[in-house]
């Protein structure tokens, strides 16, 4: 399965990217976790939607390639960063490729509720009529004080949030599989 994992930090060091980059090397022999830069997506702008400049076209191709959409989020005052809803945006467009696009979501924080406001945000705005996208269901994953359970190098420490994510990653597999046999 190839996966396509959007993460809404652009910055450098960012848990979120260093979490992608740890599933995307854990989990390599049973996904194909591809992560994708937004980090060069210009603002949205309704004026070039009909020709959007190359790294519009390249990142949407490849989220259209992608059997599935792994969405890695922090949270920013309560909701998802501006760069990943952009992203989105992007996406809403034109051929609206994330209609019926399985996606998944983590979501990390340095605080204590690991990003629910930014995944409950995330959620509506996945479910909108531009986007169109399922959710694996029952599967949240908030990640609180990711500060002390990654390393420097990326590698997750906390056993029990390794573990969490080992059932998770199982279970959107399962469900992937149940989706595209309906």
């Amino acid at each position: 399965m190839k996966v396509v994992a959007i993460v809404g930090s652009v910055r450098e060091s960012s848990y979120s990217l260093k979490l992608a980059q740890y599933m995307q090397n854990k989990y390599q022999e049973k996904v194909n976790i591809e992560i994708v830069s937004i980090k060069e997506l210009p603002f949205y702008n309704q004026d070039i939607e009909n020709t959007p400049p190359s790294t519009v076209n390249q990142f949407v191709k490849k989220v259209d390639e992608a059997d599935s959409i792994l969405w890695v989020t922090t949270e920013y005052n309560y909701s998802i960063p501006g760069v990943l809803k952009n992203a989105i945006d992007w996406l809403s467009r034109g051929n609206q490729v994330m209609v019926g696009k399985p996606s998944w979501i983590v979501g990390v924080s340095m605080g204590l509720m690991g990003s629910i406001r930014a995944q409950e945000h995330l959620r509506d705005i996945l479910f909108s009529p531009g986007i169109s996208s399922p959710l694996l269901p029952g599967n949240e994953v908030y990640i609180g004080l990711i500060h002390e359970k990654i390393d420097g190098s990326g590698k997750l420490l906390h056993e029990p949030t390794d573990k969490f994510l080992d059932v998770v990653v199982d279970n959107f597999i399962a469900w992937f599989k149940q989706q595209a046999s309906e």
